[in-house]
């Protein structure tokens, strides 16, 4: 599995716009690109900025190139992200997942009292 982490930078101002509009372009295309396992979105305010993290998880290179297009390592930019973002970077970053595991509930893992 193959993790792809993409950072941008918004008007805290703006960051509930954001992710609503988020939530209907780059998150809503990583569900529907075969071969996507997943995404998180991240949010951290720092005064007047708020920093965004998108960190999606992918079966293979061929599953983020079906998604991102065949310059893999460019980020994927939609017409209106320049209404929000204070700039483009233009690279993403990729990693490849040694490890997986996710609680996501508050229940406690039986096995932590074992």
């Amino acid at each position: 599995m193959i993790a792809r982490l993409w950072h941008g930078r918004i008007r805290s101002g703006d960051a509930e716009r954001y992710y609503r509009y988020i939530e209907n372009t780059g998150l809503r295309d990583y569900a529907r690109t075969q071969g996507n396992r997943g995404v998180y979105y991240l949010e951290r305010r720092e005064g007047d900025v708020t920093h965004v993290i998108t960190l999606s998880f992918w079966e293979s290179i061929d599953a983020i190139k079906r998604f991102a297009g065949d310059d893999h390592e460019r980020a994927r930019y939609y017409p209106e992200d320049d209404a929000f973002l204070l700039e483009r970077e233009a690279t993403v970053r990729h990693y490849d997942v040694r490890h997986a595991e996710s609680r996501m509930s508050d229940d406690p893992d039986p096995q932590d009292f074992a």
